[in-house]
């Protein structure tokens, strides 16, 4: 008597080059947010530092790249 064994080929449900635009995109997204982060805790308002281009334009752009590269990289098919 000989004992069949089973070989099933376990796939990962995102490839390689998939879970990499992930790390990519999160690392986009942690820099948007550091972008955005406050000065000093100076206890000041200073509405230059406050609405500058850093934080009211660049880092909310930089986010959302971060963001579109994530949902790229969930729904792009994986290479075999």
């Amino acid at each position: 008597m000989s004992k069949e064994i089973k070989h099933t080929e376990e796939r990962s449900l995102f490839g390689k080059s998939n879970y990499q635009l992930m790390l990519a995109g999160v690392v986009l997204i942690v820099i948007g947010f550091l972008l955005m982060m406050g000065g000093g805790g100076e206890g000041r308002f200073d509405p230059k530092e406050v609405y500058s281009f850093r934080r009211i334009t660049l880092a909310p752009i930089v986010i959302l790249l971060g963001l579109v590269l994530e949902i790229f990289a969930i729904m792009r098919k994986p290479k075999q």
